[in-house]
């Protein structure tokens, strides 16, 4: 098969409004430069009939399972790239103002990941699906535009159940589109926090480059969202001193201060060594927005009658108008990034004439470093972030000194100045901040240790295969939580023990989640209880993990389970949803081979992301647990050898201590179903039921059954 992620760059051609895809190795394509749809039920949306050509069209739905009909048909249908990609939710269109979002996508493209910019902007239509832009064809890096019934807006609205339900749709499909295997999502306003928080195998960062309740169009509802994110996210990056103090303050969990930044090489253009003849330029290009100081820009265009003050950027205070008596000042609306250089020539003196409010009191302004990068004198009020460029810019307290340090600036003609700011400013590029953010999203030491507990007896085979399900790292992408395996095993006889020998002295591929092995061997059949109690003791993590040896895990399964213990306080423990199991955490998925069931999964995973069914009792196949619940409430109780009901039990007693108990509806884990238990005789393993129900109903009353969901809709 060739290399997926080349694919990205293959076309996909067809009438506007359709998603006709070309397709190789079975993987759809992109147009350059092209918007084409993929909606859901469209019948030229993507599948291939895995015999088609390097160039050829094969329509199919995209909400039903792969056609195959071999195990190699599967494996093609369901193959996932082996990168991790980007997915940034933004906080302006692409072709907005071109600024830090599009400067750090930008710069993890380059770095040769795959990006994708989910813009602000909606597509107005009722069903699931969206809309691609490839931005550069010779990156990859694409803007999506989601589809929306109804006029949306990203500022003052929040999305409503249907709309997220609709989003989530379609960000399933861009997923299946794109084969995406795991991500990073980098949130840059909160309004995406459901949306983005939605998918277990991806790695939640919030980029808070502004402080968004000082925004005059910011809603309660997306202040509140912010806290939640911050609260959520598994690192949040900040732009300033005072959003690292916010964010710390309301509960973040690991947090990297990456400020802004310039394109250095783009703005030193505008470098002009000698001062031009004529009339001079104090210019300023930006917002003219409601942090823009009016006042302050008159009396500096004032005091200063024979210059010209050059303001470029969209003016929605309607400045102009309120400065038209001021015959020097020239508005020139908005330029386009490519050009603002041309401008910032012309400039002899640079303004950052912003009000000191506690938006820009949180703010490190990006034309700083652009100014800079010019080798341009600077004037800017007192903001918290520019005091450590005192030796490069003429920073002021009220509008006497700022109009001093103006004139002070226009009479400067030191070559040493420039070429301090311009060393400083080379030093400050996009190309640093990506390397610090891709440092600080590898940075491990803040995220949570999880121990699995995994007790064995004989099935070898079984145990081998969940254990590579936990240790793969192609599996699990490069942001997997790290791990804490502990293996029990009750004195199996068909060659676990000797295997378990070996893989516990094993070192672990690079990049694998596993970190610790620890392997315990029992002399005799202890149960499962026992054993389970036994590997709890030894258990280092902050969450705890009891996982059948007849399970395979999927991308993202830990980080998706913690999640939901995180945003939910009253939760005790939380399990997956899996195709084989006697409860209500079982879904109906098509037969077929692991990796069918396991890609249809993903498919309900990704369709119900952040969703809870409620439990009263969950199947001890794989359920995680806080440590200061386990803490709490005491390990399993052990009259119930070798199996059965102590799950029961379990789940009772933490209903009794006020925990409730879920299932993720966004974590998948595949099962066998009894393997260990399979293995008796049918009438012994009757008699251990009967026995151990006895002893359940003696503790707490009539025993009630297990039971199915009602009317779960079939996905095939």
């Amino acid at each position: 098969m060739r290399h997926r992620l080349g694919l990205f760059k293959r076309r996909l051609v067809g009438a506007p409004g359709t998603a006709p895809g070309i397709f190789q190795s079975g993987v759809p394509g992109v147009a350059p430069g092209i918007a084409q749809d993929a909606a859901l039920g469209n019948p030229q949306s993507i599948q291939s009939d895995f015999s088609i050509g390097p160039f050829a069209e094969v329509p199919a739905d995209i909400g039903h399972t792969p056609r195959v009909s071999s195990d190699s048909q599967v494996k093609l249908a369901t193959d996932l790239i082996p990168e991790t990609v980007a997915v940034f939710y933004g906080v302006i269109d692409w072709h907005f103002r071109h600024q830090r979002p599009q400067q750090l996508a930008l710069s993890l493209a380059r770095r040769g990941m795959a990006v994708f910019y989910i813009s602000v902007n909606f597509v107005d239509d009722a069903s699931p699906g969206f809309r691609i832009e490839e931005l550069d064809p010779t990156l990859k890096i694409y803007q999506i535009f989601l589809h929306v019934k109804g006029l949306h807006s990203v500022y003052q609205d929040t999305p409503s159940k249907e709309i997220w339900i609709q989003q989530k749709i379609g960000q399933r499909m861009l997923w299946e589109y794109f084969r995406i295997r795991d991500a990073i999502h980098i949130v840059q306003h909160p309004y995406w926090t459901s949306l983005a928080a939605s998918v277990a195998a991806s790695k939640l960062v919030y980029d808070c480059m502004d402080f968004h309740a000082g925004f005059a169009n910011t809603s309660q509802a997306h202040h509140e969202g912010e806290l939640a994110l911050i609260r959520l996210a598994d690192l949040t990056v900040v732009s300033s001193d005072y959003l690292y103090d916010m964010a710390k303050k309301a509960g973040a969990k690991a947090l990297a201060l990456i400020r802004n930044a310039t394109e250095y090489h783009h703005f030193n253009r505008a470098f002009t060594p000698t001062r031009k003849a004529g009339k001079r330029v104090i210019g300023y290009y930006g917002a003219i927005a409601e942090w823009f100081d009016i006042d302050l820009v008159r009396a500096v265009a004032l005091a200063f009658p024979d210059a010209e003050l050059r303001l470029i950027g969209a003016d929605t205070v309607n400045a102009q108008q309120q400065l038209a008596s001021v015959r020097n000042i020239q508005f020139l609306g908005e330029w386009p990034y490519e050009k603002l250089p041309e401008q910032l020539a012309s400039f002899d003196v640079c303004l950052i004439p912003f009000k000191l409010i506690e938006l820009t009191l949180a703010t490190n302004p990006v034309k700083v470093y652009e100014y800079l990068s010019a080798g341009k004198p600077v004037v800017a009020v007192d903001l918290p972030e520019l005091k450590g460029m005192d030796e490069l810019i003429y920073r002021c307290t009220d509008t006497p000194s700022y109009v001093d340090g103006v004139r002070e600036a226009l009479a400067e003609d030191s070559v040493a100045m420039q070429r301090a700011r311009m060393a400083f400013a080379e030093q400050q590029t996009w190309e640093h901040r990506a390397s610090a953010l891709v440092n600080a999203l590898a940075d491990g030491r803040h995220e949570p240790l999880v121990s699995v507990v995994i007790v064995t007896y004989n099935n070898q085979a079984l145990t081998e295969r969940c254990l590579a399900s936990l240790a793969d790292p192609e599996k699990h992408g490069e942001h997997g939580l790290p791990l804490e395996v502990i293996v029990i095993d009750n004195s199996s006889g068909d060659g676990s023990a000797q295997m378990l020998s070996q893989w516990v002295s094993q070192a672990s591929l690079p990049g694998s989640p596993l970190r610790h092995r620890r392997l315990l061997l029992n002399a005799e059949n202890r149960g499962f209880g026992p054993a389970v109690n036994q590997g709890l003791a030894l258990a280092k993590g902050e969450y705890l993990v009891i996982l059948n040896n007849d399970t395979i895990v999927t991308a993202g399964w830990a980080r998706g389970l913690i999640r939901h213990l995180q945003r939910n306080a009253e939760l005790g423990m939380v399990g997956p949803v899996t195709n084989n199991i006697g409860n209500e955490s079982m879904i109906p998925l098509p037969r077929g081979s692991v990796d069918l069931t396991c890609f249809m999964a993903r498919r309900y995973n990704l369709d119900h992301g952040m969703e809870a069914y409620p439990l009263r009792i969950a199947a001890f196949f794989c359920v995680m647990l806080p440590r200061e619940v386990y803490e709490s409430i005491g390990g399993l109780d052990e009259q119930f050898v070798p199996g059965f009901f102590e799950d029961d039990d379990y789940c009772l007693r933490l209903g009794q201590a006020g925990y409730r108990i879920a299932c993720a509806e966004d974590v998948f884990v595949y099962h066998e179903l009894s393997a260990s238990f399979d293995q008796l005789a049918l009438a012994k393993r009757a008699a251990i039921f009967e026995r151990n129900k006895a002893l359940f109903e003696a503790k707490w009353g009539p025993w009630i059954p297990h039971q199915y969901r009602p009317n779960l809709p079939r996905l095939n």
